[in-house]
């Protein structure tokens, strides 16, 4: 990939937060910045502010002091549009409204050179929008940086319907001359990330509305058993209630309204009281001074079981049936037909969430998805009112005798990591069905982008191709508003043949 010489400018519009993250990486690569901003003196505060981020990267030992001066001198606040004319790329991170970024590329090009690269940061908005107007759109596409910049690797590289090849390879390998992880997007809404990353706040808010469920056990749960780094309810207060619901209501609407993406009233509820996380001292906890993080209780100890019966070999949780042995727990092994579940001396049954509702059945007890049974510390069970109080407690028995912290839920079908994770896959699928990205990009930008512990189509791989598949499919029974209805891409997917056909199969 052909990148932009360091020796050429590179332009940012708009002096935000996003827009000084955004220079400070161009300098850092050697580029000439030129910052310029509608309201007057704002360029030249964040030429100020850039130079005191350089300051404190010296102070940590992250930048010599040279080096500091020589990209100093590299950074002048532009006054006016016209002093970016020898720009070779123009980076515009200004208000989130489609008139606005128009106007200001259609101003932007009358002044640079036609083979100037034009880039948007929107995260909202289509590019090819953007670029409706312009006379020469192909050299238009998006630079979807995350916050902070200069920290985080990844940016999406947003290809709109007249976006040229050409110009989305240089724009890539600008960005990875950059120290940037690039991934290559179609310009669909909310590209990749936004688009989905939606379920892992979906679903949360799902279980919490309608289920009753507090918002710090399902972050627990997620963390401790699922391996994310932070819960939904905790990340959304730090991302900012109002921006989360923003971006869930964009894609929402996109999609028309779809119901995979349909927002959370419990969140709008908390946009309009204002509580909006961390930059208002209140959102789905508080941050007031002194305040304590609601305390989640533990299901208390009990007995291990003598021994279990595993029918079947219990699919993604077999690690599990090796964590018995090691525990001292002896393993009867049954008919291999007879299913993926283990027996308790009670006559309960512990299945792995499946998508059903333990109401459905007599003395079941459901046990959610982890990233890794052998590394949680936690697992989740979920059982109906009526489940007999041994089957429930030798079931809680078994887990802690394999050093696990046990959360009891009630009746929610999936759970809660494995309802996620599925719907995670399902929208990764799609997406990819869709040509929104490449599998290896798709997968690197959930990692990258959002901290997942892996990525989402990795996920289907490692739990089996028709995992996800099953379990929606009886989440979309259970709970019929078309949600969980299975996309295409996942169809295609979890079915798709890995060998060879016999020529007997053939159609």
């Amino acid at each position: 990939m052909t990148a932009i010489d360091p020796s050429r400018t590179v332009a940012v519009v708009g002096t935000g937060t996003m827009g000084q993250g955004i220079a400070q990486v161009a300098l850092a690569a050697g580029h000439p910045v030129r910052l310029h901003d509608a309201v007057p003196g704002r360029a030249e505060e964040a030429a100020l502010a850039v130079a005191a981020r350089l300051d404190r990267l010296v102070e940590k030992g992250r930048m010599t002091p040279a080096d500091r001066d020589t990209a100093r001198a590299r950074l002048h606040p532009a006054t006016s549009i016209a002093e970016l004319a020898d720009a070779a790329l123009v980076v515009e991170a200004v208000l989130e409204r489609l008139d606005v970024k128009q106007e200001l590329f259609a101003e932007l090009e009358k002044v640079v050179a036609d083979d100037c690269l034009l880039a948007t940061n929107t995260s909202s908005l289509s590019v090819t929008a953007v670029a409706g107007p312009l006379r020469v759109p192909g050299r238009f596409l998006g630079l979807h940086f995350f916050n902070p910049a200069p920290l985080l690797p990844l940016v999406e590289v947003v290809s709109g319907h007249a976006t040229d090849e050409q110009a989305a390879r240089t724009a890539r390998g600008t960005v990875a001359a950059w120290g940037k992880t690039p991934v290559g997007c179609a310009d669909l809404p909310g590209f990749i990330v936004n688009r989905l990353a939606r379920p892992f706040y979906a679903e949360a808010f799902a279980v919490h509305e309608e289920h009753r469920i507090e918002p710090a056990l399902i972050d627990l749960v997620l963390r401790e058993c699922g391996g994310f780094r932070m819960g939904p309810f905790e990340l959304t207060d730090l991302i900012g209630q109002d921006v989360n619901e923003a971006v869930t209501r964009s894609v929402w609407q996109s999609f028309f309204h779809s119901p995979k993406f349909q927002p959370s009233l419990a969140q709008q509820r908390l946009v309009e009281s204002g509580r909006l996380g961390r930059k208002t001292g209140h959102g789905w906890y508080s941050y007031a001074e002194g305040a304590e993080r609601p305390v989640t209780e533990d299901a208390e100890p009990q007995d291990a079981p003598a021994y279990v019966v595993a029918e079947g070999d219990l699919g993604p949780a077999g690690a599990l049936l090796e964590l018995i042995r090691e525990a001292g727990i002896a393993v009867r092994p049954e008919d291999e037909d007879q299913g993926t579940r283990l027996v308790l001396p009670s006559g309960g049954q512990l299945v792995l969430a499946d998508g059903q509702a333990a109401c459905e059945f007599r003395d079941v007890v459901y046990f959610d998805l982890a990233l890794d049974y052998r590394t949680a510390g936690r697992v989740a069970l979920s059982c109906a009112p009526d489940v007999r109080p041994d089957t429930l407690a030798q079931a809680t028995g078994l887990f802690q005798a394999l050093g696990k912290k046990v959360t009891v839920l009630g009746d929610v079908p999936g759970m809660i990591v494995a309802r996620t994770v599925a719907m995670l896959g399902d929208l990764a699928a799609d997406a990819l069905a869709r040509g929104v990205a490449t599998a290896q990009d798709i997968d690197t930008a959930m990692r990258l982008g959002v901290s997942y512990p892996r990525g989402p189509l990795e996920w289907n791989e490692a739990l089996g191709r028709d995992w996800a598949w099953e379990l929606l499919a009886n989440l979309d029974e259970t709970v019929p508003t078309g949600r969980y209805a299975r996309t295409l891409g996942l169809h295609q997917w979890s079915h798709a043949t890995l060998e060879p056909i016999d020529e007997d199969d053939a159609p």
